[in-house]
């Protein structure tokens, strides 16, 4: 029996609010229980969603240039990149001598030059009338705060046997390189690896490797380091998830640290954007506290144990803004009325409430969960924008088409998608056969109908909507180039003598009494806890909440099949 290849369902604004971009879905003619669309259609779906310009913006922000190009960089030399070039005017060698005398000898100034080459953006040039002098300047000064207190060396500048220099602790950046306690060969932050998740597939851990904290930001988990080695090296995670120490001992240990500078934790904006202002805080965040100043790249860093009232006096936080007032007035950076150096008015993002917000922008995408009456077995065909992590960025080309195929794939029970180039168009002049329409995947057919795919006919034995007649289900055949066994002839019949036997009564056959219960239907509005329903002929009875979105024969969450006497 061939599968039909010929039939589409267009989705279009009209029929759901959370899908602006039209999807054409037909059946898989190389899977039975699979379906395909097309790259472009899902590539505007994606468009759709992710239309705000900031995401363009925070996409340029990304942009990285090739390693070859970046290991080439040194001091002074005419080749180098625009910002580059940038950053050895604003802050040349002798300030970065200045910050570091105690450093660690794996950060060098060669390695902060090819780190910031790596990014474009990171001291890049401004169109629209803003300083790029003066924002490289706060940039790196900003970072220095930071690194102050990550990595620095914290002595008290009266402590002289420690600290015979008398250097401010603002000048003590860059200390450690890993980790204090831990070291290369050990295995460490490994919690989670080898679960069978999202995080494990995208980004499985390398055996005997730790991924304790190292670099200038103290990069740390499995499931960062492969989210950088992807930046790093056009989208190889492996890299650094079986060679971690690079993060140590190359320049991708100051890289790291501006990758995090530019890298958006929505709902958090990239500090970047804070500094350059970029960014406009939203409705939420400003009723929060949260707006513009060194106070926010605190939160963006670790609002969640240094910002708020209830941190104002912590150690962490009053370092940090000790070590940017220090810096900003050493390098006479200029503070605006609207800017506040703390975060302790602050709500911590990860305590904000962003329920029915509509001006926050997510950067993950996750599946859409919704039910979609229109479309094949009411899934939506589609991924979504989240406001936490997940394996699928919006800011990585193609994580949205990996999102679809690889979310719809690894759910049980869901349908298999995958996408092509092109779709078969569908030919409307189809004629009928035998006076019976071709299957219409948006039509609901009750039992009795009729329609034809491929040159059989099918009937349909129950209630259906967007089931294909060729993968049977609530469908059989009853006509068409299927071979039917021939019907045998009757045999003779021949006189026997009658034959006395003694009457036997049999118990009448007892039917299913579906009366009893309500026929279920996809997108039903409601079914409340303990309501009866039939559905294929058996019976289920609702629990867990309304059994909206699952099929009783497809959900043991929200149904328990029960007898139908």
């Amino acid at each position: 029996m061939k599968k039909v290849t010929q039939l589409a369902l267009l989705v279009g604004a009209t029929l759901s609010a959370t899908s602006l971009a039209a999807l054409t879905i037909q059946p898989d003619p190389e899977n039975p229980i699979g379906y395909i669309v097309s790259r472009a259609d899902l590539e505007a779906n994606e468009a759709e969603k992710a239309s705000d310009p900031m995401y363009v913006t925070w996409s340029q922000a990304l942009r990285t240039t090739n390693n070859a190009v970046v290991e080439a960089i040194e001091p002074n030399l005419a080749s180098n990149p625009a910002n580059v070039k940038r950053v050895e005017s604003v802050f040349p060698q002798s300030e970065w001598d200045f910050l570091t005398h105690m450093a660690a000898p794996e950060y060098t100034y060669t390695r902060f030059l090819r780190a910031i080459g790596k990014f474009p953006a990171f001291c890049g040039d401004y169109t629209d009338g803003r300083d790029a002098d003066e924002i490289c300047k706060k940039s790196i000064v900003t970072a220095f705060a930071h690194f102050s207190q990550e990595t620095g060396g914290h002595i008290a500048k009266d402590n002289i046997s420690d600290n015979p220099l008398a250097l401010e602790e603002w000048q003590q950046a860059l200390v450690h390189v890993r980790e204090m306690g831990w070291s290369e060969g050990q295995e460490g932050y490994t919690t989670g690896c080898g679960q069978n998740d999202w995080q494990n597939q995208r980004w499985p851990c390398a055996a005997g490797q730790g991924y304790f904290g190292r670099g200038a930001k103290q990069l740390s988990y499995h499931f960062n380091y492969g989210a950088f080695s992807e930046v790093m090296f056009d989208g190889d995670a492996s890299v650094l998830l079986n060679y971690p120490g690079l993060v140590a001992d190359s320049w991708l240990n100051l890289a790291s640290a501006i990758w995090f500078f530019l890298t958006p934790q929505a709902p958090k904006p990239a500090m970047l954007h804070v500094i350059d202002r970029t960014w406009s805080p939203s409705v939420r965040e400003t009723e929060a506290g949260i707006g513009y100043g060194f106070g926010t790249t605190i939160n963006v860093i670790n609002g969640g144990i240094e910002c708020g009232e209830q941190n104002k006096d912590k150690g962490q936080p009053v370092n940090r803004i000790r070590y940017w007032e220090g810096l900003s007035n050493h390098y006479q950076i200029p503070i605006k009325s609207d800017e506040q150096n703390t975060c302790w008015q602050q709500t911590p993002y990860g305590s904000l409430n962003l329920n029915g917000a509509t001006d926050v922008l997510y950067t993950n995408w996750d599946g859409n969960w919704k039910y979609y009456a229109d479309r094949p077995e009411g899934f939506s065909f589609e991924c979504e924008l989240v406001g936490f992590q997940t394996a699928y960025s919006a800011l990585v080309p193609g994580d949205y088409e990996k999102c679809v195929t690889n979310f719809y794939g690894s759910h049980a029970n869901w349908p298999e998608v995958r996408v092509v180039a092109e779709l078969t168009p569908v030919d409307p002049t189809d004629p009928p056969i035998g006076g019976v329409a071709a299957w219409d995947i948006n039509k609901v057919y009750l039992a009795g109908d009729k329609a034809t795919v491929s040159g059989v006919t099918y009937q349909a034995k129950w209630w259906t909507q967007g089931d294909n007649p060729a993968q049977g289900g609530p469908w059989e055949v009853i006509a068409g180039d299927i071979t039917i066994p021939p019907t045998e002839p009757e045999p003779p019949i021949t006189e026997e003598p009658p034959v006395t036997e003694p009457p036997v009564t049999e118990p009448p056959a007892t039917e299913p009494d579906l009366g009893l219960f309500t026929p279920w239907q996809p997108g039903r509005s409601q079914v409340s806890d303990g309501e009866k329903v039939s559905y294929l002929g058996k019976c289920f009875v609702a629990k867990n909440g309304p059994g909206v979105w699952e099929s009783p024969t497809q959900s043991n969450w929200f149904w328990d099949e029960i007898s139908c006497q």
